[in-house]
């Protein structure tokens, strides 16, 4: 368990992948319309080059929320949640579930703590293991949150499914992928701000007995790994969006979307999106670390209960 060390004996691999896709999905549900929103403002300006003033349609995250519910009505704000919910299933199953287990192998024999090198090990090698398996998901997820952005005719996929065989059919298998070097630096740079960044935070807490192993003490670890988290991942998230949402052949590779967003947009196109990118990554990892401890908890106990 990701800085938890209780005295019972933790539950097998299985329960904290359940655990761990569990709560994610739990997060994403909550948060999923911020997620939209971070998305919107990141492609905004792409699609009509060069850009005209009138080619702003979104300001801010509540301004962008209201102009969705406004012009597309409320169900907008969900577009895509059940890529989002397959995507959060497979990866974050993956990216935290194996999380503590990769941890030890990193960490020498007869050491009496992990290091943060093995933590920052562990945490690239998962959230680089999770892209690569739940890529189609989020490639999918993308492009259901950015298609109002789009002319009505390219509004081609009338379901999840659909979406899957038409980019496959359209694009080839390598459609599925695209962007998959872009989001795997970037989900190994958030899995290292989410999970490490949990873990130490937590970890700093109990040891000082500043709190103890609760509710609030997981809310204050959560909080600052999202943040962490949304400071150093913001650049390659937007590369990452843009690149999963672009036409076939609008970029070579994900070195000339950035190359065409800097150009664009200077260093500041880097950090579009960023509040809702905080606000988005600061309520998932709250209510999915506070759900996935609290799973994990609950199995324990459940195992632990007589017969």
């Amino acid at each position: 368990m990701v800085g938890l060390k209780p005295p019972e004996v933790p539950p097998p691999p299985a329960a904290k992948f359940l655990c761990a896709g569990t709560a994610a999905c739990i997060a994403d549900l909550c948060t999923f319309p911020l997620d939209t929103a971070k998305v919107r403002l990141q492609i905004q300006g792409e699609v009509r080059i060069p850009r005209s003033p009138s080619a702003v349609q979104y300001r801010g995250v509540l301004g962008t929320l209201r102009t969705m519910v406004r012009t597309e009505g409320a169900r907008s704000l969900y577009s895509g949640l059940a890529a989002g919910l397959q995507r959060q299933m497979s990866f974050a199953s993956i990216r935290i579930g194996l999380y503590d287990s990769v941890k030890q192998l990193y960490t020498p024999k007869g050491a009496e703590s992990t290091g943060l090198g093995a933590r920052l090990l562990a945490g690239c090698t998962t959230g680089a293991v999770a892209v690569a398996c739940a890529q189609p998901t989020d490639v999918v997820k993308v492009r259901f949150q950015a298609r109002a952005a789009l002319p009505d005719g390219a509004r081609r996929y009338s379901g999840t499914w659909d979406a899957y065989r038409s980019i496959a059919r359209e694009e080839g298998v390598r459609g599925l992928w695209r962007g998959s070097l872009p989001n795997i630096a970037r989900n190994a740079i958030v899995n290292c701000g989410e999970l490490v960044t949990y873990d130490l935070i937590k970890e700093a807490l109990l040891r000082a007995q500043l709190m103890a192993d609760n509710v609030p003490c997981h809310f204050v670890a959560a909080f600052g790994a999202g943040f962490c988290a949304t400071v150093v991942a913001s650049p390659v998230d937007v590369v990452k969006t843009r690149y999963m949402n672009a036409d076939p052949g609008q970029y070579r590779n994900a070195l000339s979307c950035l190359l065409a967003l800097l150009m664009q947009d200077g260093l500041a196109g880097l950090y579009k999106g960023f509040i809702p990118s905080f606000l988005r990554l600061g309520c998932w990892n709250v209510v999915m670390f506070i759900s996935y401890e609290q799973l994990q908890r609950a199995v324990v106990l459940a195992r632990a209960a007589p017969a």
